[in-house]
């Protein structure tokens, strides 16, 4: 266990990959395995095979090494163990469980590239027990194995393996727990594993995506020009807030400031209405004084009204005369649709651009009424 300890901390400070954090049901596996076991040596060495089969469940704690634990069975294949088995009613020669660490050594020796190679060779190593049914005996084991595994599946789900193993076995009945290697045998066994599914969303180890303290300072230092962008940015947008704020009050103002009378060019019926610049559109704050108009005309039957619209100089001459006319046809659509004024007391006129009324370039954009009549 100490040299174990020791091996993993050397591999895990040779290793500049780091693999992200496991949690403990991660990097579990589970498998089935057969095959045919022989005497190592002595005189019955390699004399006859008898068929073997097992479980094996494991978990890898690392890239290279984890645990696994090996239950498994012989079958009598030779006369006398048959004969003996029939006298204890059974046709297995022995039952045993071993404990073994892995190492995966491509992973050891090559690194983690971020998934399982498709060719891999891991030793396997441990202590298990084993009782033979044919003498009612008990064996303490040491385990030694390689296992030469593929790795297949579109997530290295899967894996294969052919494994020859040596199994010394300490017979209490026969040496008092003592080791001899006679009492070793070698199997060779195929098995196959399914490693199930992990927290990182693999059925392996990924790799953990690291950065350099100098990539990280360089980021920092991006973030950082970023922030004060947005806060002069930030403080850019309030300026132009506030002085939008300010001409759209003066604009508010101007437009309730009541036109003024200029003397032989005003019409001579005194409400008018202000348009805003580019628009033809009545505000509703200019209502009131179309509502003026429309008062007169009801109290004075006989009254028709002629309504000139203007336009203040910016733009073109075509796009101010089309305007002045909208902004004229506009009101006597109030007129006639809100405040039922029949459509032929009022005649409608565009007289384009002009600064001439006013001495305010605003107050020209605006609809003059005059009474035909008089």
């Amino acid at each position: 266990m100490f040299i174990a300890a020791a091996a993993m901390a050397v591999s895990a400070s040779a290793q500049k990959t780091v693999v992200t954090a496991s949690k403990a049901g991660d990097n579990i596996y589970v498998g089935v395995n057969g095959g045919a076991t022989t005497w190592f040596k002595g005189d019955n060495a390699f004399s006859g095979f008898q068929p073997n089969f097992g479980i094996r469940v494991g978990k890898n704690f690392t890239t290279v090494f984890g645990l696994a634990l090996d239950l498994g069975s012989q079958m009598n294949a030779h006369t006398k163990d048959c004969e003996a088995g029939l006298s204890n009613k059974t046709f297995f020669n022995n039952a045993e469980a071993n404990l073994l660490g892995t190492a995966n050594l491509m992973n050891l020796f090559a690194g983690y590239k971020g998934e399982p190679r498709a060719f891999e060779v891991i030793a396997l190593g441990g202590f298990g027990w084993t009782h033979y049914f044919p003498t009612d005996a008990d064996a303490v084991n040491t385990k030694l194995a390689l296992d030469f595994a593929y790795n297949l599946g579109s997530a290295k789900e899967w894996q294969i393996y052919v494994e020859p193993a040596i199994t010394y076995r300490s017979m209490a009945a026969v040496n008092n727990f003592k080791y001899d290697i006679n009492n070793a045998d070698f199997s060779l066994k195929a098995g196959v594993n399914y490693k199930f599914g992990c927290s990182n969303g693999k059925h392996n180890f990924a790799i953990e995506q690291l950065r350099d303290q100098s990539e990280i300072d360089g980021l920092n230092a991006k973030i950082n020009s970023l922030r004060s962008d947005v806060d002069a940015a930030k403080a850019a947008a309030a300026a132009k807030d506030a002085k939008i704020a300010e001409l759209q009050k003066a604009l508010t103002d101007c437009q309730n400031k009541p036109a003024p009378v200029v003397e032989k060019k005003a019409a001579n019926l005194q409400p008018s209405v202000v348009f805003a610049q580019g628009k033809s559109v009545v505000a509703k704050h200019q209502l009131a004084n179309v509502e003026m108009i429309a008062t007169y005309m009801k109290n004075n039957k006989d009254a028709k009204v002629k309504i000139s619209g203007y336009a203040s100089p910016e733009g073109s001459k075509e796009f101010n005369q089309k305007l002045s006319e909208k902004r004229a046809e506009a009101v006597k659509t109030i007129l006639v649709k809100k405040y039922k004024i029949a459509a032929d007391r009022i005649t409608t006129e565009g007289l384009g651009a002009t600064d001439k009324l006013f001495d305010q370039v605003e107050f020209n954009r605006v609809a003059l009424f005059n009474d035909t009549t008089k």
